[in-house]
């Protein structure tokens, strides 16, 4: 296993952290609030199952593989590296506003549109969730974000990123991300309308463009690791908070796959903007070894 490990990290990482995730839901997706084999209910905190359904199995993964994989293959000195990125958080304010607010705009902008769309229309949401939605950013940054991103990000990008280009290394963690998230669909994680094949092939598809999007972030905010959990949670928070209060006349079956538009059409306009880098720096020219600097006019050459 240590050899293995050492051999292919980044292999072992995707392994461990889909392996252990899922042993960590067994429980939680053959309980009630799953498949129902196994007489178990799990306590609603939050008005959900998923604070100790989920999460348990979430922070086993990501995070735990990567510390795992880590230790094996870097040492200390490799911990310290990986660790001390969860706390850059010195960045331009601009990305901070990024992060928080182009999400919930563009996700606004959506379902404003297929709202429209429709006939239908768009409601203020009401104050009382307005004012949950910031304590419910934090729980999901201490969550969610804390169990995901040092896994996926700061470990699985950054370690593909030196190997191959920005554009590939997304495209592989990508569909391992989506695909981390496949056994929540037997569970109330997909409640309704999510838990179809439909639902997850619109899933798939948001987490193969909001990838990229991630990436961008994480990459132009010279690899902040805060930054990139913020842009995540901003997703989770308001698609959970506050998508149903402020479209309601839009079916539930629609929201997956209004969630991957919006995120395919944002990855499509980093890509091109970019022109694949997703806010890498693209390398320096280097002169082949046989190439000699031209000689300056006016000075003899040595004999």
């Amino acid at each position: 296993m240590v050899h293995l490990i050492r051999s292919r990290p980044v292999l072992s990482y995707f392994l461990l952290a889909c392996g252990l995730s899922w042993l960590g839901w067994l429980n939680y997706i053959l309980s009630t609030s799953g498949l129902g084999i196994i007489d178990v209910d799990y306590p609603v905190v939050l008005g959900s199952t998923q604070l100790l359904g989920v999460i348990p199995g979430a922070f086993l993964g990501p995070i735990g593989s990567a510390l795992i994989v880590t230790a094996v293959v870097d040492g200390r000195a490799g911990l310290r590296a990986w660790a001390g990125r969860l706390f850059r958080w010195r960045a331009n304010w601009r990305w901070y506003a990024i992060a928080l607010l182009a999400v919930p705009a563009g996700l606004t902008a959506v379902g404003t549109a297929a709202s429209l769309a429709i006939g239908g229309s768009v409601v203020a949401p009401p104050v009382a969730l307005l004012a949950l939605y910031a304590p419910m950013l934090v729980l999901q940054l201490l969550t969610t974000g804390l169990a995901e991103e040092p896994g996926w990000r700061d470990f699985a990008l950054s370690r593909l990123q030196h190997q191959r280009s920005p554009l590939a290394s997304a495209a592989i963690l990508g569909p391992v991300w989506a695909v981390w998230h496949y056994p929540l669909f037997l569970t109330d994680w997909a409640d309704g309308p999510g838990r179809s094949v439909t639902g997850l092939l619109a899933f798939t598809v948001f987490c193969l463009g909001f990838n990229i999007v991630m990436s961008w972030v994480f990459n132009r905010t010279g690899e902040s690791l805060p930054l990139s959990m913020l842009m995540h949670v901003s997703a989770n928070t308001f698609a959970s908070v506050l998508w149903s209060a402020m479209f309601q006349s839009i079916a539930a079956q629609y929201v997956y796959p209004l969630l991957a538009v919006a995120a395919v059409v944002a990855a499509a306009g980093i890509i091109l903007a970019t022109r694949g880098r997703l806010g890498t720096r693209p390398p320096e020219p280097t002169l082949p070894a046989s190439t000699s600097l031209p000689r300056r006019q006016g000075l003899p050459s040595s004999s």
